[in-house]
């Protein structure tokens, strides 16, 4: 890549010299897509596009490809791309270029940048209005520089997908080895039958309340303080177990404040959330500052002489993956809740303390493949924003070798 310094200003910024401005409805039109109810999707080799992606496949398509689908209705304003010959159902418009000297992949990137969600102007059914993108303009380079613009950001769309692959396959892994591990154990041949089904037979079933050393649900706050404490909430666990503090609240200091002070190694239980997402838990692992936690919260300390938050915490992802914390709770209008009476009562099949040790290893080596592959996936969409922005605008070149 290089940098050239001629630039011109125009209706729309400054842009490079040989840049052109142009108006959306210049380069291509936005084309209704055609109705096609699921019972009539004959299952072939064609995608069939909704106004967010993939929603089927059929024997036969109304666009060759490749082409770009944008959502009209429902998710409007998505840009999708579809390499091969596709039917685009009548929530979605598709594209066709009006002029040569177009690259059809650097202007799926384009439109992406737009984020033609903003211009919904429909009252009921979020809609996108064709006039309303035709008369967006946009700087248009020439056509080996498109090009070349596509290419490196579709090598950076390629590195991501491999790396969604192994995310995948990583997640299917845990679950598997999860599942395994947690009823069968670690090269045991000798089984028993239990009320809460078959386990090996030096293992035993306990209720989780003779697991415990002290439970306390957190203080509710509605106010904010930015002079006060870190309060953890709902939206700092992930439904895979991890308490992420990226972004976090801080609220008044309550009275009796250490009641509520985490310590490494303290559960975190969801104990109030939307129906589909109660239940959700966490270990907190220790942070540089003071953090409490919302009485949408239960925190629990082990007995550690027994037993180690790290199998609870994979007990309970399996239970919340399975539906388990749903089906115990009380809901309420637009919440539900489990109460702490009925989650200790829940019985959970427990190792030897040695083999509980084993067992958390081999699962938490497997999350650290996970988090070192997400960390790699963030880091690429950071890397794809910021050439998208740069090359996209010519504030950064490309440079083109010259045949």
């Amino acid at each position: 890549m290089g940098d050239r310094e001629k630039f011109k200003q125009t209706e729309i910024g400054s842009i490079p010299e040989e840049w052109k401005v142009m108006r959306l409805e210049e380069v291509f039109s936005l084309e209704y897509g055609k109705g096609l109810i699921e019972k009539e999707r004959k299952n072939g080799e064609y995608p069939v596009y909704g106004s967010n992606g993939v929603v089927g496949y059929h024997s036969q398509y109304i666009v060759k490809g490749p082409g770009i689908i944008i959502g009209r209705k429902g998710t409007i304003g998505a840009v999708t791309w579809s390499d091969r010959n596709f039917w685009p159902i009548d929530t979605t418009y598709y594209i066709i270029l009006k002029i040569a000297g177009t690259d059809l992949k650097w202007l799926f990137y384009k439109l992406l940048s737009l984020k033609l969600a903003k211009l919904n102007m429909a009252t009921g059914t979020p809609g996108l209005n064709r006039g309303l993108v035709y008369k967006l303009k946009i700087p248009l380079p020439p056509l080996p520089e498109q090009q070349k613009i596509a290419e490196i950001l579709s090598r950076v769309d390629e590195a991501n997908e491999k790396v969604d692959d192994s995310i995948e396959k990583t997640e299917r892994l845990k679950k598997g080895l999860m599942h395994e591990l947690l009823t069968k154990g670690i090269g045991h041949k000798n089984f028993k039958e239990t009320e809460i089904g078959r386990i090996p037979k030096e293992w035993q079933v306990l209720r989780l309340e003779s697991l415990i050393n002290e439970i306390r649900n957190g203080f509710a706050s509605g106010k904010r303080d930015e002079n006060g404490i870190v309060q953890i909430r709902m939206n700092n666990v992930t439904t895979d177990g991890h308490l992420v503090l990226d972004t976090y609240l801080k609220v008044p200091i309550p009275r009796n404040v250490d009641d509520w002070i985490l310590k490494e190694g303290d559960f975190l239980f969801n104990n109030t959330n939307s129906y589909d997402l109660v239940g959700k838990s966490a270990i907190f692992k220790g942070v540089p500052f003071r953090c409490t936690f919302s009485n949408h919260f239960t925190r629990i300390r082990f007995k550690m002489n027994l037993v180690i938050p790290e199998i609870i915490l994979f007990h309970f992802i399996l239970l919340w993956e399975k539906g388990f914390f749903k089906s115990i709770a009380i809901r309420h209008v637009g919440q539900s809740a489990v109460h702490t009476k009925h989650l200790l009562r829940l019985k959970l099949p427990l190792p030897p303390l040695p083999e509980q040790k084993k067992i958390a290893e081999i699962l938490s080596t497997v999350d650290k493949r996970l988090e070192l592959l997400r960390s790699k996936k963030a880091k690429l969409e950071r890397i794809k924003k910021g050439l998208m922005n740069d090359l996209l605008t010519g504030q950064r070149r490309v440079k083109i070798l010259e045949s």
